[in-house]
């Protein structure tokens, strides 16, 4: 169990619940591959001391082809997830918190997986070329990327936290573009082909099904902590959402701000 020392109470260090997403990365232009969803990152019993302000530091999503921002609090930095590549300069899919999958004829991005201490999420998948051309989906939080195909490649899964009190998906990777027009699909907030990432899931933005410019940007990062609520509120900046829910206090921030326990 939780022992939490609010502002002016006895103890001034505690231990809290805390997840950080970093920002998802934007998916690739080209029939291009789907962005990879944000590093994952939670801790059930991360030291704070009362008193000292907190910054919290949520990352932006990556525009098109481009890498989302990491996400930070204390001693934890969630790696912004990897970009979807592009046949048509060619750019090959980056690595991040997830990699990016990759478009029809270049590499898809590596994730920060197990072998990467901590491990923040999956690898994205390989494109196809010809029959038709085809993107792979970003990596996400809970599973690598799909490879693509008549569709786009599926975008990796996410991971399911109830941190808020309600289990929610977060950090899935965005799907790959298929030059046939068929959807590549996505969940825990990765946008399907051509959609853009659901803003505070950390998902990847979606590859373009074309060779036109139609990939979209990933999905902004979330920082969510949580403490038993019979010790005192915080004091916090950046308007966080405060709720309470199974005998805690709750704070989203869903964009950058400060807190003080």
């Amino acid at each position: 169990m939780q022992i939490l020392a609010g502002v002016g109470a006895a103890n001034p260090t505690t231990t809290i619940d805390i997840l950080v997403i970093a920002g998802g990365g934007g998916g690739g232009n080209g029939s291009g591959g789907g962005g990879g969803g944000g590093g994952y990152r939670t801790n059930s019993s991360l030291s704070v001391t009362g008193g000292v302000t907190y910054t919290v530091t949520v990352g932006a999503g990556g525009a098109v082809q481009t890498k989302g921002s990491d996400s930070t609090f204390s001693t934890i930095t969630s790696t912004g997830g990897g970009f979807g590549g592009n046949n048509t300069i060619p750019l090959n899919a980056g690595d991040g918190g997830s990699g990016g999958g990759a478009a029809y004829s270049t590499l898809f991005g590596s994730g920060n997986t197990p072998s990467t201490s901590p491990s923040q999420g999956n690898n994205g998948g390989p494109g196809t070329l010809g029959s038709p051309f085809s993107g792979g989906g970003g990596g996400g939080a809970g599973g690598a990327g799909g490879s693509g195909g008549a569709n786009g490649g599926t975008g990796g899964v996410g991971t399911s936290s109830s941190i808020t009190g309600t289990s929610v998906g977060r950090a899935g990777g965005g799907a790959g573009g298929s030059f046939s027009g068929g959807t590549g699909t996505a969940t825990d907030g990765g946008g399907a082909s051509e959609v853009a990432g659901t803003a505070n899931t950390g998902g990847g933005g979606g590859g373009s099904m074309a060779n036109g410019t139609n990939g979209k940007a990933g999905g902004k990062g979330v920082i969510i902590l949580r403490y038993l609520d019979t010790f005192d509120a915080a004091v916090v900046t950046g308007s966080p959402v405060i709720t309470s829910s199974g005998g805690y206090r709750i704070y989203q921030f869903n964009d950058s701000g400060s807190i003080v326990f």
